[in-house]
């Protein structure tokens, strides 16, 4: 854990290091090579998102979402089950609110939820990951929490992609037992498919 934790720190460093420049031309390179990914294209359910410590920012790729007629989909901390996830419709002109961690999210509108298993495809933060497909979060386990099923129940969907920069890939990352491996990794530069 203590290797978790040491690694997490100095990526985490490194993303906020990046210039502005520097993040608007990786967040427009990712929206461009997310677009020819084939999967992305499939998909009209999507979940991505909002930008937070340095990540890389998928918004100028929500707006190309939009203008393609797919629904996209904003993770909310559940009210109710503590260290999982809702997924909730973001449309153009939402409203936001700051939930307990200081990130923006959408207002909670039941009728605008989706449940986990019913997306096609979920773009996820991470810190750094590794030739295999691992992930490592920020550390509350809440993306492994709620895509927990796709393990139990061998299930293909959503398809789960990391967003990240290209120098977060480390050769071999610790792993835990609750870990839920991702499919690919999309960088400005490229898309790593594991499965």
């Amino acid at each position: 854990m203590k290797e978790r934790q040491t690694l997490r720190k100095s990526m985490r460093a490194r993303r906020r290091d990046l210039s502005p420049a520097e993040r608007r031309a990786a967040a427009k390179g990712l929206r461009d090579r997310l677009l020819a990914f084939l999967p992305l294209r499939r998909a009209q359910r999507l979940a991505l998102y909002l930008v937070n410590d340095g990540e890389l920012d998928p918004a100028p790729l929500c707006a190309a979402l939009w203008s393609l007629g797919k629904r996209v989909y904003l993770p909310v901390l559940h009210p109710f089950s503590p260290g999982r996830l809702l997924f909730m419709e973001y449309r153009p002109g939402d409203a936001l609110v700051k939930n307990r961690y200081g990130i923006a999210e959408p207002r909670l509108r039941p009728e605008r939820l989706c449940p986990a298993w019913a997306l096609d495809l979920v773009l996820t933060p991470l810190v750094a990951f590794d030739a295999e497909g691992h992930r490592l979060g920020m550390g509350g386990g809440y993306y492994d929490r709620s895509f927990a099923f796709k393990q139990a129940r061998g299930r293909s969907r959503p398809m789960l992609v990391g967003l990240a920069y290209g120098f977060q890939r480390v050769e071999r990352l610790p792993r835990a037992c609750w870990d839920v491996p991702l499919e690919a990794i999309a960088t400005p530069e490229r898309v790593y498919r594991w499965r």
